[in-house]
């Protein structure tokens, strides 16, 4: 099976059909892919939040927010996928698809919680520029795969991996540790090599190898990196990506906890309504 070649995507597919190039309609940016649960949105009709239904359209500044212990996943027009774990909230601020071009941007935003970001084939190919941003930093995106982390818990991996100490000043709400994941310079099987520019304080860090991160603790402070983050890093910001509490303290040095390295989309629920893109080992 072809990533993304699922019922979900013939339905996205569908949908694109659907609302055309009408103004009214060119707000509609995707749908709702996966959702576990307790997850919550706006729409365009109302600003009050609303329980998210699966496949739900998702329009431009619609605000997605999970709870303890859930998670949702965001599939986009052109195929890019954006997933969020626990306590988090996501929206999409900026969508441009040609789909005729097979071209895209779009700029999103990330006010708390874990992060995954895909990008799809189309927006790999768009000549303006796309980024996340979150509260302290800008994530400029060249066509690939990256996660994160924005709050309370970026601070906690921070000082667990010693990037900042426990009387450095912080911004415990919008502190923002990001990764790449990739593909880097050797990736294969079509996948074309992939960059982050984190931006802070007027500062930009490029990210250009797998593994390295980027940790940025306030917006008036450069950012810190690029360096390896190290396996048991990774695999706690997973933990939050799946909705799990990190390890205790005394846990975190003594765990031999394993990072993941390939991706890949697939059915979660047989009947092929959903799909979840994770990582393979």
């Amino acid at each position: 099976m072809k990533p993304f070649d699922t019922p979900l995507a013939i339905f996205l597919a569908a949908l694109l059909a659907a609302i055309g190039f009408s103004p009214a309609a060119a707000q509609v940016v995707g749908v709702t892919a996966a959702l576990r649960n307790e997850v919550r949105m706006t729409s365009a009709a109302d600003s009050r939040m609303h329980e998210a239904r699966l496949k739900e359209r998702v329009a431009l500044g619609n605000d997605i927010a999970t709870g303890k212990a859930s998670m949702a996943q965001l599939l986009l027009l052109d195929r890019t996928s954006f997933s969020v774990g626990s306590s988090a909230r996501v929206r999409i601020d900026r969508f441009v698809y040609d789909p005729r071009q097979k071209a895209s941007s779009m700029t999103g935003s990330v006010a708390k919680g874990a992060f995954r970001f895909m990008s799809g084939s189309a927006l790999r190919r768009g000549k303006e520029k796309s980024s996340v941003r979150t509260p302290v930093a800008t994530i400029g995106i060249r066509g690939t795969i990256f996660e994160g982390v924005v709050g309370e818990e970026a601070v906690r991996i921070a000082r667990r991996e010693g990037l900042i100490g426990p009387n450095d000043a912080v911004d415990p709400e919008g502190a923002t540790l990001v990764v790449l994941r990739g593909p880097g310079s050797g990736a294969e099987g079509g996948m074309q090599t992939g960059a982050i520019d984190v931006t802070a304080n007027g500062v930009t860090v490029p990210v250009e190898q797998p593994g390295q991160a980027v940790f940025v603790a306030r917006s008036d402070e450069n950012p810190v990196g690029p360096f390896v983050l190290r396996d048991r890093a990774v695999a706690a910001l997973h933990s939050l990506l799946r909705a799990e509490p990190l390890p205790e303290e005394e846990e975190w040095w003594t765990s031999d906890l394993v990072t993941d390295r390939q991706f890949e989309c697939s059915d979660t629920d047989r009947g092929g309504a959903t799909f979840w893109c994770h990582e393979m080992q």
